[in-house]
């Protein structure tokens, strides 16, 4: 994401140093360069930041691993690589306390309670460390 990012911005500062040197107005290039940095923060996979999938995801590591791959408390599947509508299900579930999947409904109650964009953030980034 970083690369993407640092790749943009030299992406805008090459049209913003063309634009310079052309006859175009000075509007016009400030308008490309607003274009290019509206889509370089612009959230990915489906509208879900992946940057802030990741920061909130830090609280599940502990259990569900790094790399989602480990079997939280020993008991439950690995949850890298899940489709997001599939993690976002789950996770409003346990929010709701309607879903207790090896019993682990009460610790999960608590770290499910996130707004939905929240949840859709940190399923997207779930879904991304499956690749």
């Amino acid at each position: 994401m970083k690369k993407v990012a640092l790749s943009v911005l030299l992406m805008i500062g090459l049209a913003v140093a063309n634009e310079a040197n052309t006859t175009a107005p000075a509007a016009e290039a400030n308008a490309t360069a607003a274009k290019a940095t509206e889509a370089a923060a612009a959230p990915a996979a489906g509208g879900a930041d992946l940057e802030k999938g990741k920061a909130l995801y830090a609280k599940c590591a502990g259990c569900h691993g790094k790399d989602g791959k480990m079997k939280a408390l020993g008991a439950s599947n690995p949850i890298a690589g899940w489709d997001p509508a599939k993690t976002v299900e789950a996770l409003k579930g346990y929010k709701a306390g309607t879903l207790n999947v090896h019993g682990k409904g009460m610790i999960m109650k608590t770290q499910a309670n996130m707004s939905e964009e929240d949840m859709k953030a940190v399923a997207a980034y779930i879904q991304s460390l499956g690749k």
